[in-house]
């Protein structure tokens, strides 16, 4: 097909130069102006699609080259049009360049697909039998490419406020936009794994309930089932294979996908009328491209050499800090550009509250290494939308010092590992663990304590979509990933889990109950820390994966969270009512650091450790390896908002295979300790009972005890009251 010049007519009228910018296609309202980025094209072609048939109806020519980006103006092309670019230039793998006209590209910027995305063999810029990169093929891969599709990004306004919960106050709830409502009997069957199933009544009554204020959904930009998955008869289910930013994934649609925006859209509105912001999980470190071998669909064919991250000695080959096969090149202006247009894009086109980068290190590398005052970093503190919105790092890659925790800049939260790994050892048993669990209960100071930063900054979690179930990980002491077809190679070996004496199901009472209590132990510890806690979404109901802890290819009930809760009815209410308890006392969620050396507003201490005689731990308690009971008690910070002083709160972390008498502390005159949550109730609820300091109860093996301090008339209370 001959591709029309600028100088010459289009059955749309004069092709038009057009503007450089804004980026992608835009529609004017009379046509549409094409713009893509390209340092090292020598020309592109747009290439217009039937959107019944799928054939190619247009070749057009960009006319212009301006400030390295190509564009044109088509007068009188519409929202609908399906489009996409074939991108001339150099096919030169050893010098990090290839170009394949033959090869249909995405646009970058296109703000919907036509179809999924599925790796096919035409894909392949090179002869994909030969499995040799240097070789070039002629094949055309039109047929088998999604293709843009120009939508007007227009927008009514009439749009419910956004709920803007401050960081203090935030619960995150990490879920997958499929797997959360695939076995959701109160979602219409035909809405069950898709955007609009996920704000359905249920849904939200179900999050409500818990007491959530944000969710955090898996990634839904376009993303690519890879071939090797394919080849398996299996897909990418958590979605790490992104290939367009600005696209939702259409997987989780079921009207037009030209449509798709606009329930995207919609299911934001919904949750924020319900109070729960979103937050996207975005793969900005890597495409779907992966390495060489992989396929020619978007950045490859557009500008390698520019969009990745090359070998400096061999641009054939990528750098791939990311596991994955390729490293974007976020150093770069314009892949930078990229990044900041797609974040602003998902705030304030569709309405997105915040995002989780996932491997966040790789954003933050510099050509020197990672850098927390980089490009990109920098760039999204300083920009006045962005700026706005929560931004939350997984602070690592496996690229040279990629494990980053603690080094991200002021602004952003960070996944806290440390936290995750501390407590699952605590509660498993592991001894010398106390003193970093003690360190991890007050917001990971050591970590984050630095450049004004506060104790939301660390995101605290047990368990995330990476990895075990809650259920799975106090029921297995070993990976099963079997159906993965990697010979169970695959995910994490070691996983600080504990079976409580048998792998897997069983129906033993006393086991049962040991993991019972395992998991509101755990449960309890996060949501009693300091920082912000994140649950993973099943764990409320003791959903299990059956011990596969990476079940990234499994869009199946292994995957899917299984809703059923016959196995622990009690524990959604037991959630309910620790985020309950935690929203009630703010000294649970404190804006500011608390230390054990600094003097709250009462001439008390800010943090108090107590040992179970109710004297304070001493030096050679938190040095024995077996000190694994001990009292905290926090109050309101030296500095805070006025006005916000909160009564004590004391929590008994029993983690001993024993009963433990423990002597509850003196406090001032007029004031009693009242025990108003346990682990070892079903759901966490206690009978409040009053307690005289310096009375003695009984905490149970393997158990949590909460108390507040409150006044009394007379300052005393019945001793024997338990």
């Amino acid at each position: 097909m001959t591709p029309w010049h600028g100088a010459a007519h289009s059955p749309w009228g004069r092709v038009e130069a057009g503007r450089p910018f804004p980026l992608g296609a835009t529609f004017t309202g009379e046509g549409t102006n094409f713009a893509l980025f390209s340092a090292h094209a020598t020309e592109v072609d747009l290439c217009l699609f039937d959107p019944v048939t799928g054939h190619e109806t247009a070749r057009i020519r960009l006319p212009e080259y301006t400030d390295e980006i190509w564009h044109g103006y088509v007068p009188g092309l519409r929202p609908g049009t399906l489009y996409g670019y074939r991108v001339h230039g150099p096919y030169a793998p050893e010098e990090g360049h290839r170009f394949n006209p033959n090869k249909l590209v995405i646009d970058p910027y296109a703000r919907a697909l036509s179809h999924r995305m599925r790796t096919d063999e035409l894909m392949a810029g090179y002869v994909s039998r030969t499995l040799d990169d240097l070789t070039f093929d002629v094949r055309d891969s039109a047929r088998v490419v999604p293709k843009g599709i120009v939508v007007d990004l227009g927008d009514d306004g009439k749009r419910p406020p956004r709920p803007g919960h401050p960081w203090p106050e935030t619960v995150i709830y990490e879920g997958h936009p499929r797997g959360l409502t695939m076995r959701r009997e109160d979602v219409p069957e035909h809405l069950r794994g898709t955007y609009d199933g996920l704000a359905r009544p249920g849904m939200l009554d179900h999050l409500t309930r818990l007491g959530v204020t944000a969710v955090e959904l898996l990634p839904i930009h376009a993303y690519l089932d890879e071939g090797f998955l394919t080849r398996r008869s299996l897909v990418n289910y958590w979605g790490y294979a992104p290939i367009a930013y600005f696209a939702p994934e259409v997987r989780y649609d079921r009207g037009s996908p030209a449509g798709v925006m606009n329930r995207v859209r919609a299911m934001v509105d919904r949750f924020h009328s319900a109070g729960i912001e979103v937050i996207l999980d975005v793969v900005y470190n890597h495409t779907g491209e992966v390495d060489q071998l992989g396929s020619t669909i978007c950045y490859r064919g557009i500008d390698n050499a520019t969009y990745y991250r090359l070998m400096p000695e061999a641009p054939r080959y990528y750098q791939n800090d990311t596991g994955t096969g390729n490293s974007l090149n976020t150093a770069h202006p314009h892949v930078t550009a990229l990044v900041l247009d797609s974040l602003r894009h998902w705030v304030e086109v569709l309405g997105v509250d915040g995002f989780r980068f996932d491997l966040a290190t790789t954003i933050g590398r510099e050509p020197y290494g990672f850098d927390p005052d980089g490009r990109l970093l920098t760039a999204m503190r300083q920009d006045p939308v962005l700026a706005h919105v929560k931004l939350i790092a997984e602070p690592w890659d496996i690229g040279p010092g990629g494990y980053q925790v603690g080094n991200f800049p002021p602004g952003m939260a960070e996944w806290n590992d440390k936290y995750r790994d501390t407590v699952r050892r605590f509660w498993r048993g592991d001894e010398a663990v106390t003193p970093d669990l003690a360190t991890r209960l007050l917001g990971s100071a050591d970590l984050f304590d630095n450049r004004g930063r506060r104790p939301w900054a660390s995101v605290n979690f047990v368990t995330a979509h990476d990895g075990f179930t809650l259920a799975d990980l106090v029921a297995y002491n070993h990976k099963h990933n079997e159906a993965n077809l990697e010979n169970n190679r695959d995910g994490h070996h070691d996983n600080l889990s504990h079976n409580h004496g048998v792998e897997g199901p069983t129906h033993d009472p006393i086991i049962l109950a040991a993991r019972r209590r395992a998991t509101r132990n755990l449960l309890a510890t996060l949501f009693l820390s300091q920082g912000t806690p994140m649950l993973t979404a099943g764990d409320e109901t003791a959903n299990t994966q059956h011990g596969n802890n990476n079940a990234y290819c499994q869009d199946n009930p292994t995957g899917w969270v299984d809703w059923d809760a016959a196995n622990d009815p009690d524990l959604p209410d037991f959630v309910a009512a620790l985020v309950k308890l935690r929203r009630e006392h703010s000294v649970l969620r404190q804006p500011n650091f608390v230390h054990a050396k600094i003097r709250a507003a009462d001439g008390q201490l800010e943090v108090q450790w107590v040992s179970p005689s109710g004297r304070a731990v001493v030096n050679s308690e938190w040095r024995n390896p077996g000190f694994r009971c001990f009292g905290l008690i926090v109050r309101s910070a030296a500095v805070r908002a006025e006005n916000d002083e909160a009564d004590p709160v004391m929590m008994i972390f029993n983690g001993l295979a024993e009963t433990v008498r423990f002597t509850l502390p003196s406090v001032r005159r007029g004031r009693v300790w009242r025990r108003i949550f346990a682990t070892t109730a079903p759901t966490g609820h206690l009978e409040p009972t009053l307690h005289d300091p310096g009375a003695a109860l009984t905490v149970e093996p393997r158990s949590i005890v909460v108390f507040e301090k409150i006044r009394t008339q007379s300052g005393r209370t019945q001793r024997g009251r338990r």
